[in-house]
């Protein structure tokens, strides 16, 4: 029996490893130390105590592409000195360093690889996604690659691929058929066993004997090794990779679909879209799950399920920043200057790289298309007007072009600042048009809603537009569903007061078709209006058809004329803060929802508040009850 003390030391001891893994991680991983200090307690018993494993501990890392998953695992499995009993798969079917055999299966990828049956090891199960069992209308699809992954999630005992060593058994018959009509010296030639047969055979039979000793094996030797093998117990039979820490890495795209679909992800905002996508739960990971597997299957993945939100934009600025100094760093290393990046060159990196749906790959190839060339023009410049060793080159940006600048003298350098162009509205009369149209909608949901929409924007990249984002809610009441009504119409409104119905613009057709269908929705399926069942027709629940719509049709139109007429009457009552919100935009081209509340001068609550007072007209119900039992 182990001494205590030493226990309790070698324990202390690989948990300050651990520690200092999670903060090693946070130096080079931004805006995910939340996420590194969950993963680094998953793995926590599996890294103190192996011994105590007697199953895989399966740690399911899900998120948008290019937030950091691989990359977590790889250097996790380097930093706790695992990286040559590391294994990763692509479940797409084109794994690293695979062999024609080996990728069939994830056995096969282990047998090749450094980590030893029965003992610790780290497997990577990335782009798992792709690896769908079933489609969308739930019909089994057929997976030909890594088919035993179910039995290695299960319980990590993985039986030999049988019918692969029948597969051999067979060509051994024929082989041995065909030798009766051939020449001795042609026969046994082809009794010869190829070199992947041998290491199948070696593999899966668990020999000892070298490769090259079985490869000289006859046909009555094989065989009579595979019917010893099919006669032993079944214990024998099962590789044990029971002991694995298994990361199951992913992007489930059915988790985010509902998300900042209102504009392309580069209008987003960072900050708005890290909230959202950080309030996602394990809840929405197995829904998701539930499209591309069968139940069984979501089952074994288990329920330590860790998931990645956006990246802030605090992330991501750090990234910037540590980027500019490393391409200052070394063209520095190279030409001798030294360059000075002002905080604009990073701005304008920022506005032209962050797409925040598509985490940090767009914003790594912009900083090498922005940085890698204009440090270059900008050295090459300074040299050619006599600049030394040492010398001092500073670099702006003005949103068109660097700006290279050396001892009074300066020179534009072409730049790819293509979104920050777009995002340009210099023509006066569309900008307050498009000014108007959103102010209208954004103060109108403040009104009712009580609290600032998420973003309002007018410099928007992705189409010749503006647009405002609203939080979601859990529940909509009536109330709500007239509300949103309104808000959608507040635009064109806002429009009709401030330019009159002649030069009321066609910007509002969207609008104008949401609130039909979120009227029509809300009198003849949620039945708000004056009946309650629905006619429906199909069998198929996504394809339900309302066939008796004539009787709604009146009373739709006039449910959107009396919100139309509400949304009017708020704005002409609150000008001054509708006048406030044109004012901001026109200058800066959105409003926060820190600056939206100083900008109209209304209390407003938080966005997470977005719920009716349902449990305060229960108690208020449950008083009335009371009263009236003392009555």
């Amino acid at each position: 029996m182990n001494d205590p003390q030493q226990l309790r030391d070698q324990l202390a001891q690989k948990n300050q490893q651990l520690q200092n893994v999670a903060a090693q991680l946070k130096t080079e991983l931004f805006g995910i130390d939340a996420i590194i200090d969950r993963v680094i307690d998953s793995v926590r018993a599996w890294y103190l105590l192996p011994e105590l494993v007697s199953r895989p501990v399966i740690v399911c890392l899900w998120g948008l592409t290019g937030t950091g998953k691989t990359q977590l695992v790889r250097r996790l499995a380097q930093l706790l000195g695992f990286y040559d009993r590391f294994v990763e798969v692509q479940m797409d079917g084109f794994s690293n360093g695979a062999g024609w055999r080996g990728a069939q299966s994830i056995s096969g990828m282990l047998g090749q690889s450094g980590v030893r049956e029965g003992e610790p090891g780290i497997l990577a199960l990335d782009e798992f996604q792709r690896f769908r069992t079933i489609d969308n209308k739930r019909a089994e699809v057929r997976v030909e690659r890594y088919q035993d992954v179910w039995a290695l999630l299960s319980d990590g005992r993985l039986p030999p691929s049988l019918s692969l060593l029948g597969d051999i058994e067979s060509s051994l018959a024929e082989a041995a058929f065909d030798a009766e009509r051939a020449e001795a010296s042609e026969a046994q030639r082809r009794f010869k066993l190829r070199s992947w047969e041998a290491k199948e055979l070696k593999r899966n039979m668990k020999l000892d004997e070298p490769l090259l000793q079985i490869m000289a094996w006859t046909p009555e030797q094989v065989q009579q090794r595979l019917r010893e093998f099919r006669d032993s117990g079944q214990q024998q039979w099962e590789t044990d990779y029971s002991r694995l820490l298994v990361f199951v890495c992913g992007n489930l795209d059915e988790m985010y679909e509902d998300l900042a679909t209102s504009v392309d992800d580069c209008d987003s905002d960072a900050d708005t879209f890290h909230a959202i996508t950080g309030k996602l739960s394990v809840i929405d990971v197995k829904q998701a799950l539930n499209k591309r597997f069968k139940p069984e299957q979501v089952a074994r993945l288990g329920n330590e399920h860790v998931i990645y939100p956006s990246l802030s934009r605090r992330a991501y600025e750090q990234l910037i920043e540590q980027n500019c100094a490393r391409y200052a760093r070394d063209t520095a290393g190279r030409c001798g200057l030294h360059f000075d990046l002002a905080t604009s060159v990073r701005e304008q990196i920022y506005a032209n790289a962050v797409f925040p749906a598509q985490g940090t790959r767009p914003l790594f190839s912009s900083l090498h298309a922005i940085l890698g060339a204009g440090l270059a023009k900008a050295a090459l410049w300074a040299l050619e007007r006599g600049a030394e060793a040492g010398d001092s080159v500073g670099l702006t940006a003005d949103g068109r072009s660097l700006i290279a600048h050396w001892r009074g003298q300066s020179h534009a350098i072409a730049a790819p600042f293509d979104i920050t162009r777009l995002r340009q509205r210099n023509n006066a009369d569309f900008r307050a048009l498009l000014a108007v149209h959103e102010a209208g909608h954004g103060l109108v949901h403040a009104l009712l809603f009580g609290r600032a929409p998420q973003e309002i924007k007018i410099h928007v990249a992705s189409f010749e537009g503006g647009y405002n984002a609203y939080t979601s809610r859990k529940v909509w009441s009536r109330r709500n569903l007239l509300d949103s009504i309104c808000t959608s119409l507040a635009g064109r409104a806002a429009e009709m007061l401030v330019f009159g119905l002649e030069l009321s613009s066609s910007g509002a057709e969207g609008d104008l078709r949401k609130a039909t269908e979120s009227a029509a929705r809300m009198l003849r399926h949620f039945g708000h209006g004056g009946r309650i069942g629905r006619s429906d027709v199909s069998m198929n629940n996504d394809e339900n058809l309302c066939t008796d719509v004539e009787a709604s049709n009146a009373p739709i139109e006039a449910l959107l004329q009396a919100e139309h007429a509400r949304a009017t009457k708020l704005l002409d009552t609150h000008r001054g803060a509708l006048l406030a919100l044109v004012d901001e935009l026109m200058a800066q081209g959105q409003v926060t929802p820190a600056r939206f509340a100083a900008v109209v001068g209304l209390p407003l609550g938080r966005p997470e508040d977005a719920l009716d007072p349902y449990a305060e007209r229960l108690a208020e119900f449950r008083g009335k009850g009371a009263e009236r039992l003392r009555a």
